[in-house]
């Protein structure tokens, strides 16, 4: 078990309109079809049993060609077959192709599927869940994925890039392999960890390929299995959608409608829609699709189709047409027979304005999960916290929040002013009385003395404690220095590092230990002790 677990809403670090999913405001009703929980995923089975015979064959035999060139485990073979079964579904996630797994969440990520796909096969003997990653292979932001960070440095890959990422070939790579050997030096599992690097993307030609062997190697044995979506047998299936994108700008008007719906519940809009959401994808190119004056054209570059021809266009080249953010999880919902996604705050925030779109394509919506989130910690940071007098919880606080509550509880003398505010408040009601009684002119002068009187207690009592942290400057800057190891850049860990650092340090225990710690149902970030 984790040694803490925190309330999403008290961490600060999550927004209001995820905070009021979770606690099931009933505002948001209408935004989402089931919660996760035990006793409503029985319904979204039944819901999804329809999903064709036809569909899971095409599935599968394109898992199979992925895959063809990659040492399969058991789980994840045994999974892959299964998928054309009826009695099959998966619990899905996704994440761009970011260098070496980018930022620690892309492994809560995973391992939220993981555990729950497990959960789901003990409660129902007589069906199977299988726990599935998509790869954001048609993404085209170069720049958020082309790095990580290891100790506080960030390791780059210095390129030239255009269209759909997933299909970059992988040079360049041997350069920041000896700039991340140089990193790890001499650890104990420094060589391990190099070499599991090495192998994805300097012995794959693509980004893609390189992605799914480093996913296959870290979780093959729990069974994940790993889609590209970028497929042209599995697009043909997204034909139907694609076409009334184009013809009828049907997520354009549903969704715009409910983003105005949730500011008017004074939540924010995640995403504004294009009245076509939709990618033209060639080699080196991802752009746009553009409707003006009757005709479409693909957006940077001189591709120009009639109505007609970019009709046909699709049907017959289903594989040059790439759903953007917003479009990708109905692609997603069509060609699995999903029954939950699981994605960070911005992922669900982005499916909540989702929820109409899916029903007038009459698409089943999937349940909508939080991702684990989880705080590394170790025992030497722990002990530090313990002789700082210092809670785990208390390091989510603003750093200057936390240098305030701190000086405040090692400080010697009282530095909270409040009874002397409430004898001063005692003091100013008999001064009223006193001015009823007199000249009712008087009372504002009353009123206005006491403002200063009590505006003087403010600046004194900040004064004060701006003293005392002088004063206290080595035992806070101890304080403050764990919450900058804790949270780079004042940002969750997760976010910020990479999962080889703590590799370095514990090998495959790592994997084995957040997986053991995890439990996807319990909504709250966990804090483990590694």
């Amino acid at each position: 078990m984790p040694i803490e677990t925190i309330p999403y809403r008290k961490t600060g670090y999550f927004s209001k309109l995820i905070c009021d999913y979770l606690d099931r405001e009933s505002a948001l009703d209408e935004f989402y079809h089931r919660f996760p929980s035990e006793s409503e995923f029985q319904a979204q089975i039944s819901e999804r049993e329809n999903f064709s015979k036809e569909k899971r064959e095409v599935l599968v035999g394109r898992l199979k060609e992925q895959y063809k060139d990659l040492s399969v485990s058991d789980a994840t073979r045994t999974n892959i077959d299964s998928l054309s079964e009826l009695t099959t579904f998966t619990i899905t996630t996704g994440h761009q192709l970011n260098l070496f797994t980018g930022p620690l969440y892309f492994l809560y990520k995973i391992f939220s599927v993981i555990n729950l796909s497990e959960q789901m096969n003990e409660m129902y003997n007589d069906k199977h869940f299988v726990p599935l990653f998509w790869m954001a292979s048609e993404d085209h932001d170069f720049d958020e994925i082309n790095y990580f960070r290891l100790h506080g440095k960030k390791l780059q890959w210095n390129r030239d890039a255009g269209g759909a990422v997933g299909e970059l070939l992988t040079d360049g790579l041997e350069k920041v392999l000896e700039l991340f050997k140089q990193e790890v030096g001499n650890h104990e599992f420094a060589e391990n960890i190099a070499e599991l690097f090495k192998k994805a993307y300097l012995h794959h030609e693509t980004l893609t390929e390189a992605t799914r062997y480093l996913g296959n190697e870290l979780f093959k044995e729990y069974g994940l299995v790993i889609v590209d979506g970028n497929d042209s047998e599995l697009k043909r299936a997204f034909v139907p959608y694609a076409e009334m994108e184009l013809r009828e700008h049907k997520s354009f008007k549903a969704v715009s409608e409910t983003g105005t719906k949730l500011k008017s519940l004074g939540y924010k809009e995640q995403v504004s829609p294009r009245e076509i959401n939709l990618f033209y994808i060639t080699d080196g190119l991802r752009e746009r699709i553009i409707e003006q004056d009757g005709r479409f054209h693909v957006n940077n570059s001189q591709i120009d189709f009639s109505k007609e021809e970019i009709l046909e266009e699709l049907k017959s080249h289903p594989e040059r047409f790439s759903p953007n953010a917003l479009l990708r999880p109905l692609y997603q919902e069509v060609i699995l027979p999903n029954l939950c996604y699981v994605g960070g705050g911005g992922e669900l925030a982005y499916w909540l304005q989702l929820k109409a779109y899916f029903d007038s394509v009459e698409v089943p919506f999937p349940m909508l999960l939080l991702r684990n989130s989880v705080l590394l910690i170790n025992d030497k940071q722990l002990q530090k916290l313990k002789k700082l007098n210092a809670s785990i919880e208390e390091l989510f606080l603003p750093t200057l929040e936390l240098e305030n509550l701190h000086a405040e509880r090692l400080s010697e003398i009282d530095i909270d002013f409040t009874k002397q505010r409430t004898f001063l408040k005692e003091q100013f009601a008999s001064l009223y009385e006193v001015a009823k009684k007199t000249d009712a002119s008087f009372l504002g002068a009353v009123a206005a003395q006491e403002k200063k009187q009590l505006n003087g207690l403010d600046k004194l009592e900040k004064r004060l404690l701006k003293a005392q942290r002088r004063k206290l400057n080595d035992q806070l800057k101890r304080l403050t220095d764990l919450q900058e190891d804790l949270f780079p850049g004042g940002h969750l860990q997760e976010r910020e590092m990479n999962f080889s650092e703590f590799y370095l340090e514990m090998g495959p225990k790592l994997l084995e230990t957040i997986k053991s710690e995890l439990d996807p149902l319990v909504n709250k970030l966990s804090v483990i002790r590694l």
